[in-house]
């Protein structure tokens, strides 16, 4: 399924079979997860992607062809292919720990080929060895609802009290992670979101509520994966002293002016930007432990625009995967 032109809708396509180059493998792919980002790209909020384009990041496949040089892998492995898709490895953030940070960095199903397709090829340095017990529908979620979702959760440092604004892929997962590590969840989301809510303290959650009523108590952090810019001051009204609120979304409508009183005391607004390979090895190894589950609609490829169609009216909870 691919992406001719931004604001329409995916077109079903017959390519040639992609083959691998040196150090590349070429996987079958077994199910792809429908992301936010993907929804974003289709919409045209995203700049400047690979036309046409095959979005889905959230890849799990199996390896059929190895590249020269490419050794990593067995044809035949389970593997994840995530957002990150290659980086130059020179530039002084790959040389510092920050290849997300990497300015020719190039994404899977956006500057690169992605799975909304039953053949990708990829750099095999990127993809992920998954853990076992995760059949392919929960897997896929983890590798971009998870990977993202944990690494905005790292930026919270230790806070005890952690809101998640959005309660949709990422924070369903990152939910379950915060509860089993010891911290208290508060869960907002729209008004009037009951379902949703009580979905959030089904996983753990200690309270869910609406956004406009806020959380009961003051918070020591919050995770904003709603692309919606008016959730940050809001967030901060809801932050104890040394707070800090977490952007975790590649886009986001603008952020309305606010005083600088909310800011005040030492308060933070961060935002992260895509995903280290150091942060997916460390997730998938802890995601077991907890262990995560995740909920998923299922789709057929042929189906992806009403997933992503699904997606922008919020129709499912949880995660949508494709099946392919």
């Amino acid at each position: 399924m691919q992406l001719d032109t931004p604001g329409r809708p995916l077109r079903e396509a017959r390519l040639e079979d992609p083959t691998p180059g040196p150090g590349e493998i070429v996987a079958r792919v077994r199910a792809c997860g429908v992301c936010r980002t993907d929804l974003h790209l289709v919409d045209g909020e995203l700049p400047d992607p690979k036309l046409p384009l095959t979005p889905g990041h959230q890849i799990v496949a199996d390896v059929v062809e190895l590249g020269d040089g490419a050794g990593r892998f067995n044809r035949g492995d389970r593997i994840g292919v995530p957002w990150l898709g290659w980086t130059d490895g020179t530039c002084r953030y790959c040389r510092t720990g920050r290849e997300n940070l990497c300015d020719r960095a190039r994404f899977t199903g956006y500057k690169l080929d992605g799975g909304y397709a039953e053949l990708v090829r990829a750099d095999e340095r990127y993809c992920l060895a998954l853990p076992e017990g995760y059949p392919d529908l929960q897997a896929a979620p983890l590798l971009c609802a998870g990977l993202i979702g944990y690494r905005a959760l790292r930026m919270t440092g230790d806070a005890e009290r952690l809101g998640l604004y959005g309660f949709g892929a990422s924070a369903h997962i990152i939910c379950q992670v915060a509860h089993h590590q010891g911290r208290r969840v508060f869960a907002l989301t729209r008004p009037g979101d009951n379902e949703t809510q009580a979905f959030a303290r089904g996983l753990g959650a200690e309270w869910a509520g609406d956004v406009p009523t806020g959380p009961p108590e003051e918070l020591d952090a919050a995770i904003i994966f709603a692309p919606v810019g008016e959730l940050v001051p809001a967030a901060l009204r809801a932050m104890a002293k040394g707070g800090s609120v977490v952007c975790a979304g590649i886009h986001m409508s603008d952020i309305p002016a606010f005083p600088y009183e909310i800011l005040w005391g030492e308060r933070s607004v961060r935002s992260v930007a895509n995903l280290t390979r150091a942060d997916g090895e460390e997730f998938l190894s802890i995601a077991p432990q907890v262990p995560v589950r995740t909920e998923v609609t299922k789709y057929p490829l042929r189906g992806a625009n009403d997933a992503l169609d699904d997606l922008r009216n919020g129709r499912f909870r949880g995660a949508a995967v494709l099946v392919i």
